[in-house]
């Protein structure tokens, strides 16, 4: 049997899906292939497609749906890039992307709420890095910052409490599972293929035309999926997230920086309190500890949800506290990268641990913020998993990573290594990126 009859195309749930059904059958040929149906993957893909409608492009997703992990286990912020390090691929392609997710949701009409943010000292050591963070955000370009005291914190957020906030009035919220859905209806009706379903396990040249191609050897690279399915391509886009580093090694291109995933638990105010929370509420971030800490995040469905904190995952896509993969744990666990962030970082470490176990000492951070707060406030919520690169000297990688390999199978692959937070808001600033670095490396 051909192999593209077996391969099993995404039927969505929208009007796209009827496209499928009326293709009787799949072809097994294509000039680029983008590995992983995530929110940045997708992007780029409609991104490829629209810039090269000539060309045969293919999604392939190991799921049976769209933008299953990270893509949809995020917060839904639409980030305005304060945080990020001014001339930083990452502060860069954050405040792009955001415009273009306004603009990209206005024309398709998908909803979205510009609530805003505030970053909220509630301590006096605090102020100077908020007003450093406010420097920052300025050197990055973002709209509309602004520093208020205590008085505007309350006229803009009744219930908050602090000294001093960084008021971020272009952040929004959205869905972006909504998002990478549309971006897919993109896709499909410029003429590209998903195929879901379809996990890669395996990449080489053909050792000989293919029985598909009627091009010699046009289609010099075969990628195989868990089921021992083929198909055929001239090129690779890897957009793995949580298997990026995995996928680079399959490829025979490097390992680093590999891939430790840390999992955050959120809790959510129930329905009757939700009151309390009209935008977007975060911390000062400490410079000495990894991540943004807790905060209080509106939801497109009228939910809040509060956190995350994060602790490591001991499995990949582990969105649950007793999820459990030997491979996943032997991999983070054995690497010594992982030790020595965790040795760098102990305290804060242990003080994620307790809180995760302890529903008080979440809501104790909260309390900083809104006092009003209880315990018998908030349920224990959902969970998402963060696919964080780390270098061998257990230096988390902060920035976008993109590379390649040598020889036959490496020079035609583009691993996208690394997009961390906030790659959902820089999507299709990425996509515009990496379409670029194709065309640059694959002449197309």
């Amino acid at each position: 049997m051909a192999a593209a009859a077996l391969l099993r195309p995404w039927a969505g749930s929208g009007g796209v899906g009827a496209l499928w059904r009326t293709q009787r059958r799949q072809r097994s040929t294509f000039d680029v292939a983008v590995v992983g149906a995530g929110i940045v993957g997708l992007a780029s893909a409609r991104e490829l497609v629209l810039r090269h409608p000539e060309l045969a492009f293919a999604v392939l997703e190991k799921e049976k749906e769209l933008a299953h992990h990270q893509s949809g286990h995020n917060s839904g912020v639409i980030h305005s890039g304060i945080y990020y390090t001014p001339g930083s691929l990452k502060a860069k392609l954050c405040v792009q992307g955001a415009a273009l997710c306004y603009e990209y949701c206005d024309q398709k009409g998908i909803p979205y709420k510009q609530c805003g943010k505030l970053i909220v000292a509630v301590e006096q050591d605090e102020i100077p890095r908020l007003k450093a963070l406010y420097e920052r955000g300025l050197q990055n370009n973002v709209r509309g910052l602004k520093l208020i005291g205590s008085k505007e914190i309350q006229a803009k957020e009744p219930f908050c409490r602090g000294l001093m906030a960084l008021d971020s009035p272009y952040t929004g919220i959205v869905n972006y599972k909504q998002v990478a859905e549309s971006y897919a209806e993109d896709f499909q009706e410029a003429g590209g293929t998903i195929l879901t379903d379809f996990e890669v396990t395996g990449m080489e040249m053909a050792k000989e035309s293919s029985s598909e191609s009627t091009d010699g050897l046009k289609y010099p690279v075969i990628v195989r999926n868990s089921k021992g399915e083929e198909i055929y391509c001239r090129h690779i886009v890897t957009c793995a997230g949580l298997y990026s580093d995995r996928l680079s090694e399959i490829s025979g291109c490097s390992p680093e920086p590999r891939i430790v995933p840390f999992r955050g638990d959120y809790l959510v105010l129930k329905p009757e309190k939700c009151y309390m929370v009209k935008g977007n509420i975060y911390p000062v971030p400490n410079p000495r500890f990894p991540f943004l800490g807790f905060h209080f995040t509106p939801r497109m469905d009228g939910s809040v949800w509060l956190g995350p904190n994060a602790v490591l995952a001991f499995k990949r896509e582990g969105y649950k506290l007793f999820d459990f993969s030997t491979t996943d744990f032997f991999d983070a666990v054995l690497y010594s990268g992982l030790w020595k962030l965790v040795l760098r970082n102990l305290s804060y470490g242990l003080n994620e641990i307790y809180r995760a176990c302890f529903l008080s000492a979440q809501v104790k951070e909260l309390q900083k913020f809104i006092p009003e707060v209880t315990v018998n406030d908030v349920l224990r919520g959902p969970s998402g998993v963060r696919a964080q690169a780390l270098d061998s000297d257990g230096n988390l990688v902060d920035d976008f990573v993109f590379d390649g390999g040598t020889g036959d199978i490496g020079s035609r692959i583009l691993h996208v290594r690394n997009a961390p937070s906030p790659a959902a808001t820089s999507s299709l600033a990425i996509a515009k990126m990496i379409a670029d670095e194709v065309k640059r490396r694959f002449e197309l």
